[in-house]
Order: C-alpha cells, then structure tokens, then sequence
C-alpha cells in the first residue's frame, strides 16, 4: 500500500489526501514533499505535525473552514467527508427544535469566539453532540482556541485511520 503511496503524482495524492484537514488541499501537498513514507502511521505523524506546526493564523483559517453542525441551509455545500460524518451523528435527522438549537448555538458560538464549534463527532449522537455544544459555548476564548485545535487533530486523525481501511 505505501509503495502505491509513495508513486501517486502530487495531482493524486491530493486528490487522496486533501480534505483530511477540511478544505486544506496545501497541508497534502506540503505532506507531498516529505515522501518517501516508510509506512501509513509514518504518513499520518508527519501530516499531523504539519499541522501542529502551522502558525496561529494559518490553524483559525482551517478553523474558520470547518462548517456548523446541522446547518439545513448548508448541507449542499459540505465536503463529503463532512457530510458523511454529520450523518451518522444523526445530525440530518434533527426534530425542528433541535435544529434551532444548534442555529442558536452555532450563531452564539461564532460571534464569541470567530470560528465555528468543532467536534470529531463520531461515535457520538445529535443528544450528546448538543450537550457538548451547549458547555463549550460558556468556555473561555483562549481555551476553546485549544480545544478546536484538538478537534480538528482528532478528525483528521479519524480521516486518516478511515482512509487506511479504505485503501488497505
């Protein structure tokens, strides 16, 4: 597998690897450069260290390019991944309450802190997810920063284990 890896053109292997860190295709191609991988977990370290040591401003736009959680409007325009993720959470499945809620909370949330709440939702459901949003919206601003940071770290890393079932 990493053989096949390692002979993808930059074209390919952005195409495979582009949106691990939502709508950051220059995180793949940065990753491009650092071939030969000994292994996938070698890959994965080093992608994921691309990220740890972007600067701040370059982390708030990746941030900023996570989309909200169940947004009815905007389900059209979420990348594949993305889609995927929110609904197995059940998050296409809200009651209409439910939807306002997380209206109401992705508007608080965004006008608090200036980038949308991110969660690695899997294995998590609409109930638990809301939950988590409702006490994160009431954190600090320099502890939520950490926190989304964390997050966009554990759906990539969750991208990446998915994307090595896929092609093993």
């Amino acid at each position: 597998m990493i053989n096949k890896i390692n002979k993808l053109s930059e074209t390919e292997f952005t195409q495979v690897f582009g949106n691990i860190f939502e709508n950051a295709s220059w995180i793949a191609k940065k990753l491009y450069n650092q071939k030969p991988f000994e292994n996938f977990d070698d890959l994965s370290e080093k992608m994921l260290s691309i990220f740890e040591d972007i600067s701040f401003e370059n982390k708030l736009k990746i941030l900023n390019s996570h989309p909200d959680l169940a947004n009815k409007a905007k389900v059209d325009s979420l990348t594949e991944d993305s889609n995927k993720e929110q609904k197995k959470a059940g998050l296409d499945s809200c009651t209409q309450k439910e939807f306002d809620d997380f209206k109401r909370l992705n508007m608080e949330y965004k006008k608090k802190f200036g980038f949308p709440f991110i969660l690695a939702v899997k294995e998590k459901n609409k109930l638990e997810i809301l939950n988590i949003f409702k006490k994160r919206v009431l954190s600090k601003k320099n502890l939520e920063f950490d926190e989304a940071v964390k997050q966009v770290r554990s759906i990539a890393y969750l991208r990446l284990i998915e994307l090595k079932r896929k092609i093993s």
